[in-house]
């Protein structure tokens, strides 16, 4: 697909603490590589209840959005990495503000 830079909200199937079903959903970009890999945050309905999530309305989006009317959470304690092809599409862009939040929750052991 496309180039995908830090901030990027995006769709890919991924699995939430490296366990349990794949499912797609919203991921942020948090870093990317030169070599095509990711490292995402996974967005829920829910906050995480074993670790930091920020919280993302339509506020925090400089482009884009997820659709919903509801709150959501990057889940900060779950950070992973995809590949830029298994990328499903786009769904926005986070204010930089936003980024700065998930990237300050991802736990110290966990930073990229």
């Amino acid at each position: 697909m496309g180039r995908y830079v830090s901030g990027d909200v995006l769709l890919a199937a991924v699995r939430i603490g490296g366990g349990g079903e794949e499912k797609v959903r919203p991921v942020v970009v948090i870093a990317a590589g030169e070599n095509g890999c990711l490292i995402v945050c996974p967005v829920s309905s829910r906050p995480s209840f074993d670790g930091p999530s920020v919280p993302l309305s339509l506020d925090d989006f400089a482009r884009g959005g997820l659709g919903l009317f509801t709150e959501s959470y990057a889940l900060a304690a779950h950070p992973s990495a995809i590949r830029s092809a298994d990328i499903i599409g786009k769904k926005g862009t986070l204010l930089p503000e936003a980024l700065a939040a998930i990237r300050g929750a991802v736990p110290r052991k966990e930073r990229f």
